[in-house]
């Protein structure tokens, strides 16, 4: 049988949130477009169907009606500061810089003309340990999470008017890239069982980073950052994010950088219905609960609080004996302020439920705490902290938990809660105090909860472990997310948007990411493309 060979004007590789915005552009220019993906179409949008939502935005309407007084030079600054860009990360920088200055247009604007929209209620997500990340709330959660806003360009696009230009290929798993005097010239590969071949001016890759290959990511651990890469750790990205066309793009002379640059999370526990080897979910962590190492003592000096420093985080948790941690709390606390990372964890989100959400939020979502104490195998409950010191050794079988050491750390703190907001002396307070101070964060921290309250049971202790999430490295490209070789010139007709060019510029995010720039640098990345391609770029 002949080989299926197919030309086209533009190849997009890879029908995630950036192949999607890319298509949607480059349609809006009145281009023709051909689409692939290795996944079937119910699986388009990729990891986005998966995600929470949250972006990171400045100069909103959401942030001036809550009096947040923001700017493109103040952002920018954080950004650095979180950043740490090195000489060399020039490319990293002036994204940022673009970024912080046209946010606002290129994004939420954009998504508001395609018909989303987002929470009012602006959140303050990494602040820094030391003040050294965001100083304003800016992460802006969607309505419908990150499956609503994938969902709903999947739908613009099969509803465009120039939706005539489109082809969609399903099922297509690319095993090369093609070039021709010098020029990348499209791709060839398998499509159920039979090769096929699409030849295109244009190639764009849109197939997400490494981190669902977890050979990939252990080969590039950052070991002097994050400790030994971990044995324990878990996947929280689909199997598809292989890294195979950062191989391909190397190959063909484009710098491929930083993949070591990773943004991973320290509080996963295992999935209770995995679809894949290692699955786990990604929570957020209790501010108000205990982060203690495998033998009962609060992890220290500093303790570990979430929405600061999340890169820190996963370094301390690597840096434990056995690569894991508890998080110590009960029901009251868990109600509050536990949550789950993702999509269809946050159902009122996703099906945009405003005045049940305001109740959960009031009442506490009981049901989730119920669902993760009956099914998920990482976490477990108690009357009393004997029984709960028992249930965790069995759990980890590895004699380091010291029953009496848990037993003097929640005494510790729960004495200094005893003595009153006046006598307070805990970092962890202190923070809590902070972090209730900002109105959107008040309604779901809790107020200086002791641990071993009997009113507030039962006991419940979380074994957290690192979980790979996102690359923050990848393939190096200009501001027009055009890749560049080793002599940073343009690699003829090939562009890389999204995780697969570390969000852009091969590291738009440097060491440390301000959160919420994953989804939105997706969509910044591939307009980019997009305009340069209809322009003549």
């Amino acid at each position: 049988m002949a080989t299926p060979s197919i030309k086209c004007e533009t190849l997009v590789i890879g029908a995630g949130l950036a192949g999607l915005c890319t298509a949607l552009e480059l349609l809006q220019q009145g281009r023709a477009v051909t689409l692939l993906d290795r996944a079937a179409f119910a699986q388009w949008g990729g990891q986005a169907n998966d995600a929470f939502g949250g972006m990171l935005l400045s100069e909103t309407p959401e942030q001036r009606r809550q009096g947040i007084r923001d700017s493109a030079e103040l952002f920018f600054h954080d950004w650095q500061q979180a950043a740490a860009f090195q000489p060399h990360e020039q490319w990293g920088l002036s994204w940022a810089k673009a970024y912080s200055e046209y946010n606002r247009r290129d994004i939420y604007d954009w998504l508001s003309q395609q018909g989303i929209r987002f929470v009012p209620a602006v959140q303050w997500v990494e602040r820094g340990n030391h003040g050294d990340g965001n100083s304003l709330p800016r992460y802006h959660i969607a309505w419908g999470c990150g499956r609503g806003v994938a969902q709903t360009l999947l739908r613009r696009l099969r509803e465009h008017r120039n939706a005539h230009l489109l082809r969609c290929l399903e099922q297509h798993q690319v095993s090369q890239l093609l070039s021709h005097d010098g020029r990348v010239s499209g791709c060839c590969g398998q499509h159920q069982g039979q090769a096929f071949s699409v030849h295109a001016e244009h190639t764009v890759i849109c197939g997400g980073g490494i981190n669902g290959n977890l050979a990939k990511v252990r080969q590039h651990w950052d070991q002097d950052c994050y400790g030994a890469y971990p044995e324990n750790i878990l996947n929280g990205t689909f199997a598809r994010a292989d890294g195979a066309l950062h191989d391909m793009v190397d190959g063909l002379g484009g710098q491929v950088c930083n993949l070591g640059h990773m943004w991973n999370y320290a509080a996963g526990i295992a999935h209770p219905n995995p679809e894949f080897e290692r699955h786990g979910l990604s929570l957020i962590p209790p501010r108000s609960a205990l982060w203690l190492d495998a033998s009962g003592q609060r992890i220290g000096p500093m303790p570990l609080v979430s929405g600061f420093d999340t890169h820190d985080l996963c370094k301390q948790i690597g840096h434990l004996p056995g690569q894991y941690g508890w998080l110590l709390l009960n029901a009251r606390i868990a109600d509050r302020e536990l949550a789950i990372s993702g999509t269809d964890s946050n159902p009122l989100f996703r099906d945009r439920r405003l005045l049940a959400l305001a109740w959960q939020l009031l009442r506490g979502n009981r049901a989730q705490t119920r669902w993760l104490m009956q099914h998920c195998p990482d976490v477990i409950h108690a009357h009393d902290l004997s029984e709960l010191a028992r249930k965790m050794r069995t759990l980890c079988a590895d004699n380091r938990l010291q029953p009496e050491q848990l037993q003097a750390a929640v005494a510790r703190y729960d004495a200094q809660i005893a003595r009153g907001p006046a006598l307070h002396n805990d970092e962890q307070l202190r923070r809590i105090q902070q972090l209730r101070q900002w109105r959107s964060e008040r309604m779901r921290t809790c107020h200086f909860q002791s641990i071993n309250a009997p009113a507030a049971g039962p006991l419940i202790a979380i074994r957290t472990r690192v979980i790979s999430r996102k690359s923050m490295g990848g393939m190096l490209t200009d501001l027009s997310s055009r890749v560049l070789n080793a002599a940073n010139q343009p690699v003829p007709g090939l562009y890389a948007c999204g995780e697969a060019a570390g969000f852009g510029g091969g590291g738009i995010s440097g060491r440390r990411s301000l959160e919420g720039t994953f989804l939105s640098n997706c969509i910044f990345t591939a307009r980019r493309a997009a305009q340069c391609i209809a322009t003549g770029g």
